[in-house]
């Protein structure tokens, strides 16, 4: 009671030496046991010396920081004699954790030395005399204190010791030795925790045990790498490389620090990365080609693996890509080209066979990384547009033979197959309609690698245009299916439109015939139950104007006037053009041997027509040429 009724009779030697802060203190550091009363007592003697005495701040900042470098001495004597390098890293380890987890404990009592009211507080005459360091945030002077007496008497006289110690061991685990792995991470925690700049938590880690970490692996593999190679070769290498890397990453994470801050996990893989595989990058690449021609999808897995580490590692192994599926496609192709230029099916189904082929190189051996499929389509296209499976040899008019420019048949052999599938056709017979629909959308696949799009869209204009007039589609809906497919691969526009307008045509001259077929039941004509009319709009079917002259039978011929007033007036001022040769009728054939139904073109009718009327009649070319005037397709 009598130090706060007379404050100014209050001393800090009387407090420090006489009663009970310093033992208390000392117990502290040594880990052994306070009782509440002391641990409370504590806590009052500095608040009553920082507020009483009017150098309490400094005079205790001097007695603690005295006291702590005591207590460190005695550890470094401890740890010092110590010769064995595991025993050194233990005694080090041991005394570490102990003193760090007093920088917890200790600060508490003492955080007045370190408030901001404090005038004999940090930036005062507590700081010591000539310090150049930042203010310590509220309460952590002392912490800091701590962790700078050790790092700067026993870290810094043995730290060179600690790292190469730690960086023995760790050889030693490389090599196969079996240690005690809390020796290395004990070390790595020590120099984590060591650092009092709160900026930068790990400086004195990174600058020390990551560095001497990396430094030490990057010297073990320097010369084993090399070593390997040059005794086991490329392949076995490639195992060797990637069982390291692996084992070393998972090394570093019980080694490194693996808070994000750190990046010590990175920085160990790039290292590994380096001295591993772009060391030996070019060594390593050489067998590219030679797995790739043999389909080796499982170590060409492993190389992509390893040069997908390093930057630009993996371009050579496309280039090699895109080498062998040119070279190997054209010779294939070029192998059997006698037959698949002329068969539409046979030229679809092989370069369905290539992209497969390279397709499951790619998936298998590089693990459908996008780079390499950009790869392979780039190599698929230029084999596809190959104009060398059909070059044919011409004879000219003196007879000589000479080479013309080949042309690539490929939009026109892919648009013939489109059309044996979707015509009644022999072909399409055979497949169900999901067998058609899979085998189209096969076209489709290598459809987008074709160059010359708008000849396949012209030719299957064609097709389709037959189709639809002949009434010879297979599937309706298929046809219609097709154009949308077709502009989901990015068909020209302009060209799908148009297929698109075509089926609307083709609905509303059903209309337009059902409605002329009943107005002829009406009048009793019996023409109109075997008489179809097609009327399409020539700017979507763009047919030319020129009309083929022919004698058609007189049943026919009579017709014709009667709907062309039909169309007059239901469309004044429009003009139909008879398109006889895209026409086509069944007629009857009956003889000795049977009854036939015959389905032939308009040409073909006339024909049988004159001699049906001149059973007994012999017909020369010229009664045939006056039947049929002009034949034009």
């Amino acid at each position: 009671m009598a130090n706060i009724l007379h404050p100014t009779e209050t001393k800090f030697e009387d407090t420090w030496q006489k009663g009970d802060m310093k033992p208390t203190t000392l117990k502290l550091l040594h880990q052994q046991s306070v009782s509440k009363r002391e641990w409370q007592n504590l806590f009052w003697d500095v608040h009553h010396v920082c507020s009483w005495d009017d150098h309490g701040g400094e005079k205790l900042y001097d007695a603690l920081r005295g006291l702590i470098l005591s207590f460190i001495s005695e550890c470094q004597q401890r740890v010092l004699g110590h010769q064995d390098d595991a025993a050194l890293l233990r005694s080090y380890i041991s005394e570490w954790v102990k003193f760090f987890a007093q920088c917890q404990y200790l600060p508490k009592p003492y955080m007045m030395l370190g408030t901001r009211n404090n005038k004999s507080g940090p930036g005062g005459s507590v700081a010591p005399a000539g310090s150049t360091q930042e203010r310590p945030k509220d309460g952590m002077l002392v912490e800091k204190l701590m962790l700078d007496l050790w790092n700067e008497s026993i870290f810094s006289t043995i730290k060179g010791r600690l790292q190469d110690s730690a960086m023995k061991l760790v050889h030693s685990e490389r090599s196969g030795e079996a240690f005690d792995t809390q020796l290395v991470i004990g070390v790595r925690e020590s120099y984590v925790n060591l650092s009092s700049d709160a900026d930068d938590r790990l400086k004195i880690y990174r600058d020390n045990f990551e560095n001497s970490y990396l430094t030490a692996t990057r010297a073990f593999y320097k010369g084993q790498a090399s070593q390997y190679l040059a005794e086991n070769g490329v392949r076995n290498y490639m195992n060797y490389a990637a069982e390291k890397l692996r084992e070393e990453d998972q090394r570093a994470m019980r080694y490194l620090e693996t808070s994000k801050e750190s990046h010590s996990l990175h920085k160990l893989h790039q290292c590994t990365v380096e001295v591993l595989v772009t060391d030996f990058k070019d060594q390593i690449l050489v067998e590219s080609p030679v797995m790739i021609a043999h389909n080796e999808t499982e170590k060409l897995y492993q190389m992509f693996r390893l040069m997908n580490e390093v930057d630009g590692g993996v371009n050579p192994m496309r280039s090699n890509l895109e080498s062998h599926i040119i070279q190997d496609g054209l010779a294939d192709m070029e192998a059997c080209a006698d037959s698949i230029t002329t068969d539409p099916e046979k030229y679809v189904e092989k370069l369905l066979e290539l992209f497969n082929r390279y397709s499951t190189l790619v998936k298998n051996g590089f693990h459908n990384d996008s780079r390499f499929l950009t790869s392979r389509d780039k190599a698929y296209k230029e084999v596809v547009n190959d104009t060398r499976v059909f070059r044919l040899e011409l004879h000219t008019k003196q007879k000589v033979t000479s080479k013309t420019q080949p042309e690539s048949r490929c939009p026109e052999l892919l648009a013939n197959y489109c059309d044996l599938l979707l015509r009644k056709s022999g072909a399409s017979r055979k497949l169900t309609s999901d067998e058609i629909e899979s085998k189209l959308k096969d076209v489709l696949i290598v459809l987008k690698y074709v160059q010359n799009k708008d000849v396949f869209m012209r030719y299957h204009k064609s097709h389709l245009t037959r189709r639809l007039i002949l009434d010879t589609s297979a599937d309706s809906e298929k046809e219609e299916n097709m154009v949308e497919w077709l502009r989901e691969v990015g068909m020209p526009a302009d060209y799908v439109n148009k297929l698109a307008r075509m089926f609307q045509d083709i609905k509303v001259s059903e209309d337009l015939n059902q409605e002329f077929q009943d107005g002829l039941k009406e009048q009793g004509n019996s023409v109109a139950d075997i008489v179809t009319l097609k009327v399409l709009n020539a700017g979507a079917w763009s047919r030319g104007s020129e009309r083929a002259i022919v004698s058609l039978p007189m049943e026919l011929e009579d017709f014709i006037p009667e709907v062309e007033e039909f169309y007059r007036r239901k469309h004044n001022g429009r003009k139909l053009q008879w398109h006889h040769h895209m026409s086509n009728g069944v007629i009857t054939f009956v003889g000795n041997i049977g009854r036939f139904d015959l389905e032939v073109t308009t040409f073909q009718m006339a024909v049988l027509f004159a001699w049906n009327q001149r059973r007994h009649d012999k017909l020369t070319l010229g009664d045939l040429r006056f039947v049929i005037s002009q034949i034009s397709y």
